[in-house]
């Protein structure tokens, strides 16, 4: 079988001696996005202190920080709680029910109160076969709940408490089904993402178990709580490095019209992740980007990126954008076909994100534009036109070190049109001696002195382009003398 991931089918940057070690920046990107994500306010994992939207608002208690007499005493109250719940569990006259109920509502409260709940505790106490066991079918959906919630918020944990899952994840997938009331498997959704979250392990843990299909179909109506949960949980889930879990979603009937609708029609809450779900389907496997290319999801991401400013929307939509046109360059130039509207609805949002005060704008637009612009010669005219190139210019020359290089490969992809059969980079020498004129130069000198060994290397092919740039323009003024 082929790989079907896409790190074999990254285009060429400015010369082919920087392709080995730019093949994999699709497939670095995501990595990176993916540890990054957890860093921001959009973590990997996620705290559950209100609850499913279905159940009604359920207050926050307490403060986020809290003193160390107040962690003692919350520590202690939670192993208290988890021995009333075992003597709930075990009680079986009347009320039995309701008593168990009431301890794993006590339980939960303990484990929602604070940003850092005491799971140690509740573990060491031996809450996971209890909250197991109140998983069980023909319980009601206010235990269920309960106990997932409860589940939930270990999950969130440090790595080896959120491994102390392990025995729940059977329930909490099979709680998925339709069968479940829909606050019920939201709240499974919600434990399961904190689990795949977690890593490459616990991940494959799920898919061998079988989350991916039940949680694939909870994207299928709009309920908006729900999909945006089971959206989040999914992005977890698929975010590899193993392709296959990409592949097998997009797969699934009516994912990708689902997709599409919660693109075009959602708030932006739910847009946002969604959103990253195309991310790491875009990332990941070749099959889920020819089967997006092929659909309207370009025209739907360019549109959000025009239309949106919300921070947290755009990062994932513009990532998506730019895996879907970081393929190989049939690809592109089937997709952003200058001339066509959409291709200059690209270009548009492109400089938008350009102008942006936000970083992480500035850069990933940049990494897309040095895509594009490693593509045909009518795709570098299509950038070397437009508002972008004045933009790239002052970001070289002023903007922090990681954005820079990407601008370099923009700005160096520009004066090279494709290779010929002896693999040297043909020049675009009206592009080369412009971007020269207005000072691009010393930008690359810049990345030469630098000690990151890619844009060092980048810097010194530019350097290079330009001694061939003055020979050519040498040999061309010498023919001129002869005639």
């Amino acid at each position: 079988m082929a790989d079907d991931s896409p790190a074999s089918h990254r285009r060429d940057p400015i010369k082919s001696s920087v392709g080995n070690v730019a093949a994999q920046r699709r497939r670095q990107n995501a990595v990176t996005v993916g540890k990054e994500r957890r860093e921001s306010l959009v973590r990997a994992k996620r705290l559950c202190r209100v609850g499913p939207s279905a159940d009604g608002e359920v207050p926050v208690e307490g403060n986020d920080m809290i003193t160390d007499e107040e962690e003692f005493h919350l520590e202690a109250q939670t192993s208290s709680a988890v021995e009333d719940l075992k003597s709930a569990v075990a009680y079986q006259g009347k009320g039995a029910m309701q008593k168990r109920v009431n301890a794993l509502r006590e339980l939960r409260r303990l484990l929602s109160k604070s940003e850092f709940p005491p799971v140690e505790a509740a573990l060491k106490a031996g809450a996971i076969p209890l909250l197991v066991q109140c998983l069980s079918f023909g319980s009601q959906d206010e235990q269920l709940l309960e106990a997932a919630w409860c589940l939930t918020n270990i999950a969130a944990g440090k790595p080896e408490e959120t491994k102390a899952l392990l025995p729940a994840l059977p329930l909490l997938i099979a709680h998925l089904g339709e069968k479940s009331s829909l606050p019920v498997a939201e709240q499974c959704a919600w434990a399961l993402g904190n689990v795949a979250g977690e890593g490459e392990e616990l991940r494959n843990v799920l898919l061998s178990q079988g989350a991916l299909p039940p949680l694939a179909r909870m994207m299928l109506p709009n309920k908006g709580s729900t999909v945006r949960t089971a959206a989040w949980a999914l992005s977890n889930l698929i975010k590899g490095p193993d392709p296959k879990a990409a592949t097998e979603l997009i797969r699934v009937d009516g994912v990708l019209d689902a997709i599409l609708r919660h693109l075009r029609k959602s708030d932006e809450e739910l847009a946002t992740e969604v959103a990253w779900v195309v991310v790491y389907l875009s990332a990941l496997s070749n099959f889920a980007t020819g089967v997006l290319v092929k659909s309207d999801a370009l025209h739907l991401l360019v549109e959000r990126l025009a239309t949106s400013n919300s921070l947290q929307l755009l990062i994932p939509v513009l990532r998506s954008l730019g895996n879907l046109v970081a393929g190989d360059s049939h690809t592109t130039s089937t997709i952003l076909v200058p001339g066509h509207a959409i291709t200059d609805g690209v270009i548009k949002v492109l400089v938008k994100c350009l102008k942006s005060e936000h970083r992480v704008l500035k850069k990933e637009a940049s990494w897309v534009l040095s895509n594009i612009a490693a593509g045909s010669v009518e795709h570098k005219q299509l950038i070397y036109s437009s508002e972008a190139v004045p933009l790239l210019l002052h970001l070289l020359s002023t903007a922090p070190f990681d954005i820079r290089k990407e601008v370099a490969y923009v700005l160096g992809n520009l004066c090279v049109a494709p290779t010929g059969g002896d693999g040297m980079p043909n020049l675009i020498q009206e592009h080369l001696v412009s971007l020269v004129q207005r000072g691009c130069l010393s930008g690359f000198i810049d990345l030469v002195r630098s000690a990151d060994v890619e844009a060092a290397r980048l810097g010194l092919q530019f350097m290079e382009l330009v001694d061939m740039g003055e020979l050519t323009y040498a040999a061309h003024l010498f023919s001129l003398l002869l005639i």
